[in-house]
């Protein structure tokens, strides 16, 4: 049984294969480790490159997930698929720096650490060639993650770090949700206790191969993860998401309507149904690619499933017109009425979207 096992979570990451188990090996002379690349079905071959070195070479293996997607949840299946006492993640790009590798295990077996955090925010860490946009979100990020996190990390948008099989058990029966791209807070916000934990300095390093898979979809899934740790528990944070894309979904109605009946001088009926199918199309189209970005419906099944969600908003809306009017009609403040009927139509679309519509 391997003492380590360092996870690397790819995709489409092919070309830096060999060399993150070349730079391992160095890293790590003198210790029983595996490296599991964790692949989600990359098109540019990333998991064959990763078998073809794995059968030279038994301690590489590969986990490829076919219809799957996400870093963190990558990350907790190759945990999982591992008997490892200590269970390292880092990335498939080179970022980050394999030689902190050893010093983090040192640090583990003292058995007074719970994890190590590869930080570049400690001294004698640091960012790279960062942009001073990108400095900035990621201080952005970290100040946000003090709503949630019980640890004061410096940097806990790292995405290199080393914990023990215990602590890894006990987060993930704290209802660790594998949303996103930043494991690290998922860990920290879900560890039944605090952990306990040293940070140990590195510097961000430029991607070797490949391009980055960074875009505006991740600051989704981190706010997403954020909402999950805060009321997850209360209310479902695809339903918190489903009702935030109504809203905005509420604006592109109104917008619609106003150029077309007041712009185009459309009669009012006919503007009225033709924002509703522009708004229905915007709500259906922003939850396909946010909201259930991992059931994501393309080609035929992009069309059918506009068809599905289009008739169960429907059936939603009469629901939403028949409860406000019937509280109203029972001497219920309209205000209230009109919440009521909005919140039933809600649930509604977002049951039965999900069952039909996003099934997975």
């Amino acid at each position: 049984m391997p003492e380590l096992t360092v996870v690397v979570p790819t995709f489409n990451e092919a070309a830096n294969v060999a060399a993150v188990v070349e730079a391992v090996d160095r890293a790590l002379a003198g210790v029983d480790w595996e490296l599991m690349f964790v692949d989600d079905d990359s098109p540019d071959g990333t998991a064959e490159r990763a078998r073809d070195i794995a059968q030279a070479d038994r301690r590489v293996r590969c986990v490829q997930r076919v219809g799957r997607r996400g870093l963190s949840s990558a990350c907790v299946e190759g945990m999982l698929a591992s008997s490892a006492p200590c269970l390292a993640v880092m990335d498939g790009d080179l970022q980050h720096d394999p030689a902190l590798l050893r010093p983090m295990l040192d640090t583990l077996r003292g058995g007074q650490t719970d994890i190590v955090v590869g930080s570049r925010h400690v001294a004698g860490g640091g960012v790279g060639d960062f942009s001073a946009q990108r400095q900035g979100i990621s201080r952005l990020a970290t100040r946000l993650s003090r709503a949630v996190l019980k640890a004061d990390l410096t940097d806990p948008m790292s995405g290199f770090f080393m914990l023990t099989r215990p602590a890894l058990m006990g987060c993930l029966r704290g209802g660790v949700s594998g949303i996103g791209y930043k494991i690290l807070v998922d860990l920290f916000a879900s560890a039944p206790r605090p952990l306990r934990f040293v940070e140990l300095p590195y510097t961000f390093r430029s991607r070797q191969a490949g391009e980055s898979k960074l875009d505006s979809k991740v600051v989704w899934d981190y706010l997403i993860l954020l909402a999950d740790k805060l009321v997850g528990r209360y209310v479902p944070v695809r339903f918190l998401a489903f009702s935030a894309v109504g809203g905005l979904g509420v604006g592109v109605h109104l917008v619609t309507l106003a150029l077309v009946f007041r712009g185009l001088g459309v009669d009012f009926v006919s503007a009225q149904v033709i924002a509703t199918l522009v708004a229905m199309t915007f709500n259906y189209v922003v939850n396909n690619s946010l909201t259930y970005r991992d059931r994501r419906r393309r080609g035929w099944r992009f069309l059918t499933g506009w068809l599905s969600f289009a008739l169960a908003c429907s059936v939603g809306a009469f629901a939403n017109v028949g409860i406000a009017a019937w509280l109203f009609q029972r001497q219920t403040f309209w205000v209230v009425s009109a919440l009521s009927g909005v919140l039933v139509g809600a649930v509604w679309n977002y049951a039965v979207t999900s069952v039909y519509t996003w099934r997975k």
